[in-house]
């Protein structure tokens, strides 16, 4: 629960005339005194309005004459983006916190103040998780792997694996491991979806960077360095040695070569391939098919196939 003028702090407005509490977030139909919704639209600020919420935040560019008379709006940048700061406030994830009886935790293993560990959890030695962590159910956390704070790691992921990587003889054709004993970092208020897997370096180390989002089923390579905030999809590959730069947004089923590079900010639609070795740039710019290339050299490409 939170007084409305501490809403408007967390979402960087002004405090709104209007005073009172709110202790939810929630949809247009069922909300009261106490809720909070938003509005992004003409349409979604009429219900807004009609309904009986405490506090609407709605964006800032539909404010006109008359509107600014409901002492219940605090108008802001991005409303979907402010209504998600305040359930964070309001609600968190609902995590519970502490070991549950049913996990496995190693010697030497070092759990920050409020993190969780889920049933049948495996968290091998050595292992260093920070403060305010969820590691949900039947995760496993190889020993070498070092977890930062407000991580959230759902059930059934895997980090810390080994990673895929052989040498071959020349002579015989046999497959020998080459040595996996390197470590894995997973920086600040990453969040790794459901059976996720995350192989740690070979000789260095993997990293995924401070607030990057993983969704489930994806799986990262050993010694890739995927940078901060980078969106990554599901059933998304890459592969051993690759780079992800900063704000790079990965659509579903992306699959990445070795030693690739997708540049900061660069978008690489559902199903894209990126070659071996390939390096991607341009900030902002939308990548697709396979291979990937510039969205509109893909759609020029696909109309001359279609003319065929």
């Amino acid at each position: 629960m939170a007084e409305i003028r501490q809403v408007a702090e967390w979402v960087g407005v002004e405090a709104p005339v209007a005073s009172g509490e709110v202790e939810e977030i929630s949809g247009f139909d069922g909300a009261g005194p106490g809720s909070v919704v938003f509005a992004v639209d003409d349409a979604s600020l009429a219900l807004a309005l009609a309904s009986k919420a405490g506090v609407i935040l709605a964006n800032a560019k539909l404010r006109v004459e008359g509107v600014d008379s409901d002492t219940r709006v605090l108008w802001v940048r991005d409303a979907r983006y402010a209504f998600a700061v305040v359930a964070r406030h309001l609600k968190g994830r609902g995590e519970r916190t502490g070991v549950h009886p049913s996990a496995v935790i190693g010697k030497d293993v070092l759990l920050g103040e409020g993190t969780s560990v889920g049933p049948g959890a495996v968290i091998e030695d050595g292992v260093r998780i920070g403060k305010d962590c969820n590691i949900q159910a039947r995760v496993v956390v190889y020993s070498g792997t070092t977890i930062g704070d407000r991580v959230v790691v759902q059930a059934g992921a895997v980090l810390g694996s080994t990673g895929f990587g052989y040498a071959r003889s020349a002579e015989t054709g046999e497959y020998v491991i080459f040595p996996q004993q390197g470590r894995l970092y997973v920086e600040d208020d990453v969040e790794v979806g459901a059976n996720t897997t995350i192989d740690r370096g070979a000789l260095g180390e993997t990293r995924i960077g401070q607030g990057t989002k993983i969704d489930n089923l994806v799986h990262i390579g050993h010694n890739c360095v995927i940078g901060k905030n980078v969106i990554i999809a599901a059933q998304t590959g890459i592969s051993g040695s690759s780079v992800v730069e900063d704000g790079a947004v990965l659509g579903g089923q992306v699959g990445i070569g070795e030693h690739a590079t997708v540049g900061k900010g660069v978008i690489l639609g559902g199903g894209a391939g990126v070659l071996s070795g390939k390096k991607m740039h341009g900030a902002g710019e939308v990548f697709w098919g396979r291979p990937a290339r510039p969205l509109k050299e893909y759609l020029r490409d696909l109309a001359r196939l279609k003319r065929r």
